[in-house]
């Protein structure tokens, strides 16, 4: 059977669980071929560890391997566009970017725009969507199980200390990575969107609470839905001492279901009208990941393999991973400017992607 040949582009901290899954999880579906980082102590590290070729840019390294497929962009997130856009154009692979898929819609437009003109797959790695519990929630709203739909939220309260942030100079910052909701909770924020469906209007609020970053570590923002949903997101990494949970909730005319656990990954409830679950069925939707960082990329990358191997479309390409990318751009609108922001939009006071949050 083929297997699909990958590459890293950036070998920080996320590196390490796609060369792990794709150098002993999906070996009859995949290959990596290579790795690349303009570090090059981390370059060496991963590509020692898996025997392969390290370099230390990605010119050189698809030169020189031009069997490679698909390139995994790894950067900061304030970098995504650059190198997919380069090696798009130059090279016509495959890519699969890190959330968030960049930090202004500009970048975004330009990365689905370069990979629809040059016949190159784009896709955005939600990985959550692949939790058991979240599937099985996400099988009730295509079956219309809730009837109408009332309210859904998400929370993420989770511990990032000082430390965390002075690991490197773009964390916390508004050029390279923005804060809590374009960080750790944008997985959550791209799940209750796949719920609720399409959000016509946002207000927010948020703080630097904590740590001393550019961005915000704590904040709240209202969603109001085309369907007429109520959305409610609740975000910070100021929890302390330690994580405490990655939750949603989604309440309906008949029913009612929550997610819980640190990363969206323990059934807590469902109810309905017409069902309820047993413990054993509940059990059955309980999952326990050793740690939050990188749970679920298993099921992801598989459904990437498996969409380039059979031509299939994979579940979040780029004008999917666009939509949630907006409405965080419209929550810091709102946070900028006070006021309620209607989608779409073009930002105006946004200050994600923007070096010192400078417009």
């Amino acid at each position: 059977m083929k297997k699909m040949k990958f590459a890293l582009v950036g070998c920080g901290r996320i590196s390490k669980k796609h060369a792990e899954i794709l150098s002993s999880e999906l070996t009859d579906k995949a290959q990596l071929i290579a790795v690349c980082d303009i570090n090059q102590q981390k370059a060496e590290a991963v590509g020692t560890k898996y025997n392969i070729p390290w370099f230390t840019g990605y010119n050189e390294m698809l030169q020189k391997h031009p069997e490679i497929e698909v390139v995994n962009i790894l950067t900061e997130s304030g970098n995504h566009a650059k190198p997919t856009i380069d090696i798009v154009e130059k090279y016509k692979k495959h890519i699969v970017v890190e959330k968030p898929m960049a930090l202004t819609l500009r970048d975004a437009d330009a990365m689905i725009r370069t990979c629809d003109m040059n016949g190159c797959k784009l896709f955005v790695v939600k990985q959550n969507r692949y939790n058991l519990p979240v599937m099985k929630l996400r099988e009730a709203i295509e079956t219309d199980k809730f009837g109408k739909l009332v309210m859904g939220s998400v929370r993420v309260r989770w511990c990032r200390p000082q430390a965390y942030y002075n690991q490197d100079k773009w964390r916390g910052t508004w050029a390279m990575d923005g804060g809590v909701f374009t960080n750790q909770a944008s997985h959550h924020i791209d799940l209750l969107e796949w719920m609720l469906g399409e959000p016509i209007s946002v207000f927010a609020k948020s703080r630097t609470a904590l740590v001393d970053i550019e961005t915000e570590d704590t904040g709240v923002a209202v969603i109001t839905f085309r369907n007429g949903a109520i959305g409610i997101v609740e975000a910070t990494t100021a929890t302390r001492p330690k994580d405490l949970e990655g939750s949603l909730s989604i309440l309906g005319e008949h029913g009612t279901v929550e997610i819980g656990g640190f990363a969206v990954n323990q059934m807590k409830t469902w109810n309905f009208e017409d069902e309820s679950m047993d413990s054993e069925t509940i059990a059955k939707y309980m999952e326990n990941p050793p740690n939050v960082y990188g749970f679920g990329h298993i099921r992801y990358l598989d459904n990437v393999c498996e969409s380039l191997l059979h031509n299939k479309k994979g579940l979040v390409d780029g004008l999917e991973g666009r939509k949630s990318l907006e409405l965080i751009n419209a929550i810091y609108e709102s946070v900028e400017t006070g006021l309620e922001v209607s989608l779409r939009f073009l930002p105006q006071k946004c200050r994600l992607g923007l070096a010192n949050g400078n417009r």
